[in-house]
């Protein structure tokens, strides 16, 4: 196993989501890795967190990650935030990804969450993918 395509994956994950004209219409680049302090967007898409398992086989050393890319708005209901996620999971879920190291072997959408937050008065749409690297 190898934990050392995170970081690769992460920002491929985040390039592909920059790069995404159909997420750009809801959330503009309101991407973020960390929140930036202060005010933020009523609605924007942050990357999560992340879990790796070892998946090395007979071909060499790789790994599987579960990582949260979650959707976040202050406007009431869920609508806009659906919206924004339906186009994340669009984004991602089957890309072809280059990384700087390694390769994806795939990367699937497996499963989502919605829930209020901040005393019900924001909304936060949690997506899970699980993608399949190998350390080439």
């Amino acid at each position: 196993m190898s934990y050392a395509i995170s970081g690769p994956l992460q920002t491929a994950v985040f390039d592909a989501l920059n790069a995404d004209a159909a997420l750009a219409t809801f959330v503009g680049s309101d991407i973020y890795d960390a929140v930036p302090a202060g005010a933020v967007p009523d609605l924007y898409v942050r990357l999560g967190s992340e879990t790796v398992r070892d998946a090395s086989d007979g071909s060499g050393s790789g790994a599987v990650h579960f990582f949260t890319v979650s959707v976040i708005t202050t406007t009431p209901g869920f609508a806009s935030a659906k919206i924004a996620a339906s186009a994340v999971s669009d984004a991602l879920h089957d890309a072809d990804l280059t990384l700087t190291r390694g390769r994806l072997v795939s990367l699937r959408f497996e499963s989502g969450a919605a829930r209020r937050i901040d005393d019900a008065s924001a909304r936060q749409i949690d997506l899970r993918f699980r993608a399949r690297v190998q350390d080439d």
